[in-house]
């Protein structure tokens, strides 16, 4: 997730990841995200998606 890391803030990341059950994984690597999975961070990305639609639909 490095790479694209911008394109969503760390605070949203690391709140859905605790959604996703995944950020258990990421403190215990010394908060990496180097070791989460392709499907899990594709599962944050769909969730930030969703979260963004919800927003734009709102305004």
């Amino acid at each position: 997730m490095s790479r694209n890391s911008k394109l969503i803030s760390e605070n949203l990341r690391e709140e859905i990841a605790k959604e996703l059950g995944v950020y258990e994984q990421v403190k215990q690597d010394g908060g990496s995200w180097g070791n989460v999975s392709s499907k899990d961070c594709g599962n944050i990305v769909s969730k930030a998606i969703e979260i963004a639609n919800r927003s734009v639909e709102n305004k």
